[in-house]
């Protein structure tokens, strides 16, 4: 078995580089308008996240991750070829490739991330944990419309944040991520199954919230992300085209967050008792905003 890479709490790597003055550490923020954007909407898309040379490196990570096979697959916390409700349409879906390879293991330091994800969460970024969705061409399935943190109320309070990284350009023909603007201020929805039915969400909203359901298409370039709320309504269509549609999701909360279960928060990983903050060796802190120098 390969290396464990959650040992180590910082990049392995010269693939994404550090800043060392405050100047270089601003380079990175996001304006005010773009955090009142964020406020305002629960989402804030079109961030350069990726430069061409790391982005040839995730994909050739993932390419060797989605075999089975690979001699790292027992370090993933979810694992699913197909995680789809239908077998002839495929969506690749796992949790944690953190651990196994060194760029996707560095791309959490990445500091076009964590600086903007200090600001929008207003205080020092701990890790939950990374997610890699794979859309092959013509068949990729649907991931229907949900609420994040619907799956993750086992950690509170809700100060969270999630990153939708892509590694292919993402469009409305190859199952872009849509969002539901100013869905982030609705109450916590029933969780539904992850890739089933897009209608499925209709059967829970009240007349108001179906008057305000109006998706936005998030269309990106590769390299590009999305930043969005953990109650923000989001879920994306099947892949028409003949090319690909990958991306990394990055999930991170404040600093202070608590586990709330007495159960391991991710598959494999020791409990942290209901109530303790959460910490350690797989919830690294990534960023701090009052050190940036």
């Amino acid at each position: 078995m390969p290396d464990d890479l959650s040992r180590y709490h910082q990049p392995l790597t010269t693939l994404f580089p550090q800043p060392s003055s405050p100047e270089e550490w601003a380079h990175f923020q996001l304006s005010a308008k773009q955090i009142k954007f964020y406020q305002e909407h629960g989402y804030l898309a079109g961030i350069q996240m990726l430069d061409e040379n790391q982005l040839n490196v995730l994909r050739d990570e993932l390419s060797e991750l989605v075999n089975p096979k690979h001699p790292g697959n027992s370090l993933f916390y979810e694992f699913n070829s197909n995680e789809s409700a239908d077998a002839q349409k495929i969506l690749f879906h796992a949790l944690g490739a953190w651990r196994i390879t060194q760029g996707l293991h560095d791309l959490l330091w990445n500091p076009a991330f964590t600086v903007p994800a200090g600001q929008l969460l207003g205080g020092a970024v701990r890790f939950w944990h990374d997610q890699i969705f794979y859309k092959p061409a013509h068949h990729g399935s649907v991931v229907i419309w949900h609420q994040d943190y619907s799956y993750w109320t086992r950690t509170q309070p809700m100060a969270h944040l999630s990153c939708w990284i892509g590694l292919d350009d993402s469009t409305i023909d190859n199952g872009c991520v849509h969002y539901v603007p100013g869905s982030h201020r609705w109450q916590l929805l029933p969780r539904k199954d992850f890739a089933s039915d897009m209608d499925t969400i209709k059967e829970t909203l009240t007349v108001e919230q179906i008057r305000e359901f109006k998706p936005v298409p998030i269309e990106l370039k590769q390299g590009e992300c999305s930043f969005h709320h953990p109650l923000m309504v989001h879920g994306s269509y099947e892949n028409r085209t003949s090319r690909s549609r990958r991306a990394v999701v990055l999930n991170v909360f404040r600093d202070g967050v608590a586990s709330a279960s007495d159960t391991p928060l991710l598959e494999g990983v020791p409990p942290i008792p209901a109530g303790e903050k959460i910490a350690g060796r797989f919830f690294p802190l990534l960023h701090d905003p009052e050190e940036m120098s």
